[in-house]
């Protein structure tokens, strides 16, 4: 059996998987935190809770040992610890925008970890002991017994350089980062260490198990998807969407919006990750019952609103707007009516999304997967085929979670290549085929969406117009 446990923002949830992908064991934990405008923040003690119960819950209905696990969390998620591994600051989650200033020093995106690194630092003055440590690395620590390595994965965002396989020191102390404070790199698949006799104690995980390096939450995805060829591409709808791909060589973005992961075995993974998602349903209906909402919305399309569904403030892609709010054009008839509006608007976002990605001149010949917890819903994913006008395929399992077990059991030298470890280890449930009839219902409030994110300053005029230009040919062909 092998382990993959998910740290989500919501939720941590940890599954046993065998080596033909069924899934043996499950458990979960829900998390909670304080959001507060652009603040955004967890308990680290309170992660390790989380993992302790989901880890049980898998463990309880498991029928033997773990071989090896994995471990992904929530890119650009950080804190600061002491040399005991102690948390001595929150955790401030991927999408903590307070970082601006920092982020305007270190010309990257404010949600990343590295600016975030920085406003830590300054809040928290660096003293002997004190390390940067990823949302993964405080929970492996605790596991293995000691600080350990982090993965290339996560430490993208704090400003790794992959194409050198280095921390760029000189631009890091200059910013305020002295070499002490970063953690040893190493690429996801490798070994960090063995689960210690502490870590068995409180997670009942056997003392000597392996842990390997994971990947970000949108990375463990695209594993659990599946999609690992050249050209294919992930859509994670969670909380928010991320996208990510597989390419020959790194997609160059020059505004930063579109960043690129190497993959464990070679090759690149790169997307980007949107404010748009699921969140904003939870915003606008805290007490909904999403079945019966879907089944309501199906007589709204297109809705008489348009929305984009930003759940905080900002966004990072397809565009970069700092100061982007969530948007609703238009007042809905009804409750039914605005919840389509807001699932038409993710899938709106997340066609534009891929516009981009043309724009850059990204390959999409390959197949096109959905994962997260937003794919439960059938009637949100064929929605979201019908606007992306393309075949969508849905694999058996979507949770993060699978695609660390997949990846535990490729660096514990079950598998030659990643690949062939997730070809035997992730099934298709199904495949989706687009309606052309609703496809051209949804192209005008598309571009109608494209126009008013142009006019608001939000979205590049050289973007815009290539989103036109695929629809144009789309419509045509």
């Amino acid at each position: 059996m092998w382990m993959g446990i998910d740290l989500g923002t919501q939720s941590v949830r940890a599954l046993l998987v065998g080596d033909d992908g069924a899934v043996l064991g499950s458990g979960a934990a829900p998390l909670g935190g304080r959001r507060d405008g652009v603040r955004h923040e967890q308990s680290p003690d309170d992660w390790w809770e989380a993992v302790r119960t989901a880890v049980g819950g898998a463990m309880a209905s498991g029928p033997g040992p773990v071989r090896a696990l994995a471990v992904c969390g929530t890119s650009g998620t950080v804190l600061l610890t002491d040399g005991a591994g102690r948390p001595l600051t929150p955790g401030l989650m991927y999408d903590d925008g307070r970082a601006t200033a920092e982020a305007e020093l270190a010309r990257v995106q404010p949600t990343w970890a590295l600016p975030k690194a920085m406003w830590l630092l300054r809040e928290q003055p660096s003293t002997a002991g004190v390390h940067l440590t990823h949302q993964p690395d405080f929970i492996v620590s605790r596991l293995v017994g000691r600080r350990t390595a982090t993965d290339s994965s996560h430490a993208l965002k704090t400003g790794y350089d992959l194409t050198t396989d280095t921390w760029p020191h000189d631009r890091l102390r200059a910013l305020g980062l002295d070499p002490g404070l970063l953690p040893e790199v190493v690429r996801p698949g490798a070994r960090l260490g063995e689960v210690g006799a502490d870590g068995e104690s409180a997670t009942g995980i056997a003392a000597g198990t392996p842990v390997i390096a994971g990947m970000t939450d949108g990375c463990a995805a695209q594993i659990a998807s599946g999609s690992l060829g050249v050209g294919s591409w992930n859509s994670v709808l969670g909380t928010t969407l991320v996208l990510k791909g597989v390419t020959a060589a790194p997609v160059h973005d020059s505004t930063g919006v579109v960043y690129n992961h190497r993959a464990p075995d070679g090759g690149w993974l790169p997307g980007g990750a949107s404010g748009v998602g699921a969140g904003a349903l939870g915003r606008a209906f805290p007490n909904a019952d999403p079945a019966r909402l879907d089944a309501l919305a199906a007589a709204h399309e297109p809705s008489t609103a348009l929305a984009y569904p930003l759940v905080s403030r900002g966004e990072r892609f397809p565009f970069l707007a700092p100061d982007a709010t969530p948007l609703l054009l238009g007042e809905p008839r009804s409750d039914a009516d605005h919840w389509a509006a807001l699932l038409q608007g993710v899938g709106h976002a997340e066609r534009l999304c891929l516009d981009y990605l043309d724009h850059l001149g990204a390959p999409q010949d390959g197949p096109l997967t959905f994962t997260g917890g937003g794919s439960r819903s059938a009637y949100w994913n064929q929605l979201r085929t019908d606007i992306l006008g393309r075949s969508v395929h849905i694999p058996r399992h979507s949770e993060p979670a699978l695609g660390m077990a997949v990846l535990a059991a490729y660096g514990a030298g079950a598998a030659p290549t990643l690949a062939d470890a997730a070809g035997r280890m992730v099934g298709l449930s199904h495949v989706l085929r687009p309606d052309p009839a609703r496809t051209a219902r949804f192209l005008q409030p598309y571009l109608r969406m494209v126009d008013e994110l142009e006019r608001r300053g939000w979205l590049p005029a050289p973007v815009a117009t290539h989103a036109r230009t695929r629809a144009d040919a789309l419509e045509t062909s």
